[in-house]
């Protein structure tokens, strides 16, 4: 049986082999994943933020915790890992080490997220708007905060959308389908015949289009 890693990565590229463009950003437990593994999964790294041009229009593209900018002690977590200097002195420190720092790291952050008011783990509304207004999008879609929903926005009368994407486990998962007719946030659950069922949570056509502007 290979490791979970080589398991992961070789799944991965089965399924950029049947066609499947497979793309990935970092997010707050998998940022010292870097080109290596990528290549060896087939997969494409991003760099955030993503800007992706569809039917017309800009669509943003964040992992979130960025946004979560009432979290203070968070963000000074955030700041320390995120910087180059440490990622590569964490990346020469044998293997055991680091999984065992992980470990420990994620200990720790459940244990202070359980004290922490759950409001301050969520996105801050103003920095989500400076954020849209500095890319020029009215269409953001993020993680992280495993809230997923899709929230209506107003940008001086001409309306936008923040789409939250939920969490992943072993019976369900989140995603987002992403087309010319709108954005739909979709559940993922297993099937009865082993494969997967698709379910649309909610939709809202894209915040430029006339569809969206007819209300």
């Amino acid at each position: 049986m290979l490791p979970p890693a080589a398991a992961v990565a070789t799944a991965l590229r089965e399924l950029g082999d049947h066609g499947v463009a497979v793309h990935f950003l970092a997010g707050n437990r998998d940022f010292l994943l870097g080109p290596a593994y990528c290549e060896h999964a087939g997969m494409t790294l991003l760099e955030a933020p993503v800007l992706l041009e569809l039917a017309g229009g800009v669509v943003l593209l964040l992992h979130g915790d960025g946004l979560c900018t009432d979290d203070e002690e968070y963000q000074r977590f955030r700041k320390r890992v995120r910087n180059p200097e440490w990622q590569a002195r964490m990346l020469a420190r044998p293997i055991w080490f680091r999984r065992l720092l992980a470990r420990l790291a994620r200990a720790l952050s459940q244990r202070r997220n359980r004290n922490k008011p759950a409001a301050i783990m969520d996105v801050n509304a103003q920095a989500v708007e400076d954020c849209m207004l500095e890319h020029g999008v009215r269409l953001l879609i993020h993680g992280h905060t495993h809230r997923p929903a899709i929230h209506d926005l107003d940008f001086d009368g001409e309306p936008g959308h923040r789409v939250v994407l939920g969490d992943w486990r072993a019976d369900k998962g989140s995603a987002v389908r992403l087309d010319a007719a709108g954005v739909s946030l979709l559940e993922l659950l297993p099937g009865e015949a082993g494969d997967v069922e698709l379910t649309s949570v909610d939709q809202r056509p894209l915040p430029w289009s006339k569809a969206s502007e007819n209300g």
